[in-house]
């Protein structure tokens, strides 16, 4: 090959990183204003939530100051997570989920990574369908009842307290296994979104329908880089992938890329 050939190979690569670099601060962004815009949201699922299954009967909810009860007011935000679905997978989950970013937060900072092709790695992710199937079944079985009491003053703090005061042992376990998966994130990285998250089980049933993937070519070797830089622990277009592109830059082989698209990345 010629050193011009060379040259232009090189700064092709160059501009692909520096590409896939950008995407990359983009999603940071992304992440911290979906934390901002509807954080407040989740924890208010977490914490005062009066239904077991929480998010899936806002417009009933009798907590005031919950945001859910106005973004539910707008229906079309429903849309948004089965759209980006079939449009660019589990993008939802790498980009936008508030929890994603909290839990890749912890994971940063966790004592296992575990990214590595094992019978764990390959195995534990399916558990994510049998907390969908109990999500389902609790929520099918008890029909959305109230258990808690909900105070209803706008304080935070005090108003959780306050929730837990009347909480039933029913809302207190599923309160407390939440609270137990962010612990155990600092010990297993990512833990929540990768082994039980309802949301990822059910995203991930129809990920494998949406327009543009993220996927290895045939110039793929194995070598695993993907997998170690992967905040899931996967490799693209495997269990778990969220289109999050992190690992578009690290490949020795440019054996990844984008497809759907007129140009590949």
């Amino acid at each position: 090959m010629s050193r011009r050939a060379e040259a232009a190979v090189l700064g092709n690569e160059f501009s692909s990183k520096e590409g896939v670099l950008t995407l990359r601060r983009w999603r940071r962004i992304i992440q911290i204003a979906s934390l901002a815009i509807i954080g407040q949201w989740s924890f208010y699922g977490i914490f005062r939530c009066p239904f077991i299954v929480p998010y899936v009967s806002c417009q009933n909810c009798p907590v005031i100051t919950c945001h859910g009860r106005i973004f539910t007011m707008f229906w079309g935000i429903w849309l948004v997570i089965p759209l980006s679905v079939l449009i660019f997978g589990r993008a939802f989950c790498g980009w936008l989920c508030p929890g994603g970013l909290v839990t890749q937060l912890f994971g940063s900072i966790a004592l296992l990574k575990l990214r590595t092709r094992n019978v764990l790695t390959r195995y534990l992710p399916y558990l994510k369908y049998v907390g969908l199937a109990l999500a389902l079944s609790v929520w099918l079985y008890f029909g959305q009842p109230r258990e808690a009491v909900p105070i209803r003053v706008g304080s935070f703090f005090p108003s959780v307290a306050l929730t837990f005061e009347h909480a039933t042992p029913v809302w207190l376990v599923r309160t407390f296994v939440v609270l137990g998966f962010l612990v155990l994130g600092l010990l297993l990285a990512n833990v929540w979104c990768r082994f039980a998250c309802p949301a990822g089980g059910a995203l991930e049933i129809v990920r494998k329908l949406s327009l543009f993937k993220i996927r290895k070519n045939n110039k793929c070797d194995d070598c695993d880089r993907c997998l170690q830089v992967c905040e899931m622990g996967t490799r693209p277009l495997e269990h778990n992938c969220t289109s999050c592109c992190d690992c578009l830059s690290v490949c020795p082989q440019n054996a990844i890329e984008i497809t759907g698209l007129r140009r590949n990345w």
